[in-house]
């Protein structure tokens, strides 16, 4: 992924929803998409991040982003109804879905993790890009070539302790995705893969990390190569693979 080049306008005419879009990961893959043409949909639950992605795209010359606030943990089965006919309304069809937005408190062992902490980071982390995906299907389908990426995490497939309940989301969304992939690659032009990014420069690294200098994690504009490849022409009829970032 490192040696990839992309071409300058390999985005251009596509739409790409971006979720977590206000910082971190998200924020520098919304830039980067835009920056290569792609007209972005800004999702996430802070509009004044939101403002800020928006202003940075039109700063670069993108194509006018669109700002869509949503709280992906309190979402119902109708809020994402609406999110699916605003998009058809405004924009007809989908080309890119990028499933960023991620939640996670802190390591804690199993016999201690609240439950309710439990439900949360589950509803963010695998329920909604579930929901977001199944929802969004119809309008997927529309592009003559569309991409599904998810964020995988290698702490899942260690089973790496105190992960909790980020971890098992990440496996889960691991299989929603390989699953998804199997479904969709006869007879639809929907292609699902993962990236792993490993750990960058962001404020959830920080978090986990508080005692670790900034200047050690690489920042977030160095894995945006495997971003770029997943959600433009370049990869398709790859499907069902989980891509690491920083190899």
């Amino acid at each position: 992924m490192k040696d990839y080049q992309p071409a300058a306008d390999l985005l251009k005419d596509r739409v790409i929803l971006v979720t977590g879009a206000g910082d971190g990961l998200g924020r520098t893959a919304a830039r980067q998409l835009g920056a290569h043409g792609a007209t972005i949909i800004l999702l996430g639950r802070t509009i004044r991040k939101l403002e800020q992605v928006y202003d940075e795209l039109e700063q670069v010359g993108a194509p006018q982003p669109a700002i869509y606030p949503m709280n992906l943990e309190g979402a119902t089965p109708k809020g994402y109804a609406d999110l699916a006919q605003v998009l058809e309304t405004e924009f007809g069809r989908l080309d890119g879905l990028l499933h960023n937005a991620a939640l996670f408190q802190g390591l804690t062992p199993i016999a201690n993790y609240d439950i309710e902490l439990w439900y949360r980071v589950l509803q963010v982390n695998l329920n909604a890009p579930f929901l977001l995906t199944q929802t969004l299907l119809g309008l997927l389908n529309r592009s003559a070539d569309a991409s599904v990426v998810f964020t995988a995490d290698q702490v899942s497939e260690k089973g790496q302790a105190y992960w909790g309940a980020y971890a098992v989301a990440k496996g889960g969304a691991q299989t929603l995705m390989k699953m998804l992939a199997n479904e969709l690659e006869t007879n639809t032009p929907i292609r699902v893969n993962s990236i792993d990014p490993g750990r960058v420069r962001t404020p959830m690294t920080l978090k986990i990390y508080p005692g670790r200098e900034p200047e050690q994690w690489p920042i977030p504009e160095t894995v945006m190569n495997a971003y770029l490849y997943l959600l433009g022409p370049d990869s398709k009829g790859v499907t069902g693979q989980v891509f690491h970032a920083q190899d």
